[in-house]
């Protein structure tokens, strides 16, 4: 009997192993799977952030085009103007010479549709609309003509430019007092 006692001795301590290895391999699995989960979110996490910096970068590339265009149209808008005086002073002498003013109309178009590709647009502005301040660079005041032209426009001095959405330069107008 006491063959089968210390071999029932034995048998529970080995049971008592075998559950021990089996918690502790469970106890590791547990582990494997927290450290799995934690690894999967720091995936994650890294993608998105990834993502996120692609589409910053991006849309800095592209207000960094916007800049450059910007500066580039500042420049050239005296040119324009330029354009509206000669334009204006050929007119005046239009039986003398037709030639020269399609050929000034032709140079000044092309030019112009150029830079509307790239997003230049003019702000249109004509005599007698109401002045708005969001809209408008008041140069001076002077007395209305007639009450009807009180807090309007009476002259446009320089026109004004957007590039996309945003004012490159305001027109410059005078307003009735």
């Amino acid at each position: 009997m006491s063959k089968k006692k210390d071999s029932k001795e034995s048998n529970d301590t080995n049971d008592k192993e075998i559950n021990q290895q089996e918690t502790q391999e469970l106890s590791v699995e547990e582990q494997l799977k927290q450290e799995l989960i934690q690894e999967k979110d720091k995936f994650l996490r890294l993608f998105a952030e990834f993502e996120n910096y692609k589409k910053r970068t991006s849309r800095e590339r592209i207000e960094l085009f916007k800049t450059a265009n910007e500066d580039l149209m500042t420049v050239l808008l005296p040119i324009l103007d330029d354009f509206d005086r000669a334009l204006n002073e050929i007119k005046k002498f239009e039986d003398e010479d037709d030639e020269l003013l399609k050929g000034v109309e032709l140079i000044n178009n092309k030019l112009r549709n150029t830079l509307a590709q790239k997003g230049l647009s003019n702000i249109s502005v004509n005599e007698g609309d109401t002045f708005d301040v969001e809209l408008h660079e008041a140069i001076s005041q002077i007395p209305a003509p007639n009450d009807d032209l009180k807090g309007k426009i009476i002259d446009v001095l320089e026109q004004g430019y957007r590039l996309g959405e945003k004012v490159i330069r305001y027109p410059k107008v005078v307003t009735g007092q």
